[in-house]
């Protein structure tokens, strides 16, 4: 494990592979840096890039500073990018895929190229919005210091998971992996509420994000998605949209991996006219 120092004073941890192009993996909700040895895709990806897998503030072995905002989160990645040498690709999950957005928007000078797994953008009426009071519910969960409570906000509100599913879930090892970052699920709040209202992004929301991106869907993924990817695709200056044959939001790393590789080391561009 590093750590790099943000610029509020945060301490950010991370995990270093392989040599090449640096790569920063952005995660989304509930997510946290793997075991070294567990984490597959950073393997995978370690072969042709230095990867750089690193804890969201408050996660992990990452510190946090109060109050949260997400222009903290987006100097956490300035930090890791001046690390490495002062450019980097970046890779984005889910939430995670919208904070590397705004980020690029943020630092187009200092991203290279950007790809991001299934942002979920609600642009219509193909599912029910977020409620108005998702971040502040999330919020007082964490005033009552009920991480439970935050998780079954996320999965009932965020994820509209019914409950004859989430119980099977209490049971399961990994519950308490998630209540250790359950505070953190109003962050991510902070970071969607305004590309969860089922409107589409304003036409000059982007206008920064002009190095190569390729936006990802799984084939089964939730059709919200999938259309808000392709959109987005489509919006975005110099970009492609690549469909994993087989996968969901839940993605397999041995999937994900050879379309990451392809699209970071390829040479050619999809700018549009």
């Amino acid at each position: 494990m590093e750590t790099v120092t943000s610029k509020d004073g945060t301490t950010i941890a991370f995990d270093t592979f392989g040599k090449g192009n640096p790569l920063i993996l952005v995660t989304g909700a509930l997510g946290k840096r793997p075991p070294k040895e567990e984490n597959q895709l950073a393997k995978l990806l370690s072969e042709h890039f230095t990867v750089i897998e690193y804890d969201r503030r408050g996660r992990g072995d990452s510190t946090d500073t109060q109050p949260y905002a997400v222009e903290r989160e987006i100097e956490d990645i300035d930090t890791l990018i001046d690390h490495v040498g002062g450019s980097a690709y970046l890779y984005g999950m889910s939430s995670g895929a919208i904070l590397a957005l705004e980020t690029t928007q943020k630092l187009s000078s200092k991203v290279t190229k950007l790809a991001l797994y299934e942002p979920p953008f609600i642009v219509d009426d193909s599912r029910p919005p977020l409620p108005e009071n998702y971040v502040k519910d999330l919020y007082q969960a964490n005033v009552e210091e009920d991480r439970e409570k935050a998780i079954l906000i996320f999965f009932k509100q965020a994820l509209l998971i019914p409950d004859e599913y989430i119980e099977p879930m209490r049971q399961s090892p990994m519950w308490d992996d998630m209540k250790s970052v359950a505070h953190t699920l109003a962050y991510d709040g902070v970071i969607v509420q305004d590309h969860l209202r089922g409107e589409k992004w304003s036409d000059d929301m982007w206008s920064n994000v002009t190095m190569p991106t390729c936006v990802i869907c799984g084939e089964h993924t939730e059709e919200f998605m999938f259309k808000s990817g392709q959109i987005l695709a489509d919006d975005l200056a110099n970009s492609q949209f690549k469909s994993l044959a087989g996968q969901s939001h839940n993605v397999d790393a041995t999937v994900l991996a050879p379309t990451l590789i392809e699209f970071f080391t390829q040479t050619k561009t999809t700018e549009k006219a």
